[in-house]
């Protein structure tokens, strides 16, 4: 059996349903990726979710919709003193914007305790984050989070990272380009989208963006949103066409279910070319859809 830890926070998300109302649902970046990874693979493979919650009933509602999903949440933690966040999604043309209320979010201290978050990392086939799980996290966990990564690494884990580069989580645009660099270094599967690398780190091509990353990390898939990806595999380059997508009603979750598309399809076996493809086919299912979980 593999198992898939990702790491992260899962939001209350409010979508707009088209009439001038919102839908309640349950969402966030990694959280995406574990829903829809949980769908891609057979029951012989383990997929949990490792956050920090509230004991009021929001959290109680969000922590049974994650069983319900098939996920393990034996590394969710429940915290007396805070809640779950919350964001609402705004669309224009079916691109999205985002409004947050998550500053006394739970998950903010889902690396508070470094021993507790080591005892449910340590022995993962896969350990899954992103730059926002780095980002929602005080400065001074930090370093313990990527350490006890680090330290999972080397007893046989896996580390995935999606950049997942925003700005509006830091307190500057260096910060952020710093901490993602280092997050990159310890990670053996790194996943950016082009458009955000460009605007942050200055690469001009998706090549540019592989070999920075490419330097340490073991694999790179640039995503380009409909243009092709790039995939660098110990050196080694190769341009994938990606689905095209007919239609578009909401991109949020997009870059999350490409993940888990490739992911699956990786976990399985499958060529990178393959995984690719795969990760391209779900995202095109998933933003003809509202909202982030589309039962694609």
């Amino acid at each position: 059996m593999t198992s898939f830890l990702a790491i992260g926070e899962c939001m209350v998300e409010f979508a707009p349903t088209g009439d001038g109302h919102f839908s309640m649902a349950f969402a966030g970046d990694t959280f995406n990726t574990a829903w829809y990874l949980r769908r891609s693979l057979t029951a012989e493979h383990q997929v949990g979710y490792a956050t920090a919650i509230g004991l009021d009933t929001t959290s109680d509602a969000m922590l049974e919709f994650m069983k319900q999903a098939g996920l393990d949440v034996s590394a969710v933690h429940r915290d007396a003193d805070r809640g779950v966040g919350l964001y609402l999604i705004q669309l224009v043309d079916g691109e999205r914007s985002f409004s947050y209320w998550r500053s006394q979010s739970a998950a903010r201290g889902l690396a508070s305790d470094p021993a507790r978050l080591r005892s449910h990392l340590v022995g993962k086939d896969y350990l899954y984050f992103s730059g926002i799980t780095l980002a929602i996290l005080p400065e001074e966990d930090r370093a313990g989070f990527l350490e006890t990564l680090l330290f999972a690494r080397s007893s046989g884990s896996k580390i995935v990272f999606d950049t997942n580069l925003r700005p509006r989580l830091w307190s500057d645009n260096h910060a952020m380009c710093a901490w993602t660099s280092r997050a990159a270094e310890i990670s053996d599967i790194v996943m950016p989208s082009f458009e955000d690398e460009a605007l942050f780190f200055g690469d001009t091509t998706p090549m540019d963006t592989a070999t920075r990353y490419g330097k340490r990390s073991e694999m790179v898939i640039v995503k380009n949103a409909a243009q092709p990806a790039l995939a660098m595999v110990k050196g080694r380059q190769s341009l994938v066409p990606v689905v095209p997508v007919d239609r578009i009603v909401d991109t949020t979750a997009a870059g999350d279910s490409f993940n888990a598309g490739f992911l699956a399809a990786v976990i399985t076996g499958q060529s990178i070319e393959a995984a690719v493809t795969a990760g391209a086919a779900l995202a095109a299912k998933v933003v003809a859809g509202r909202g982030a979980l589309v039962p694609a």
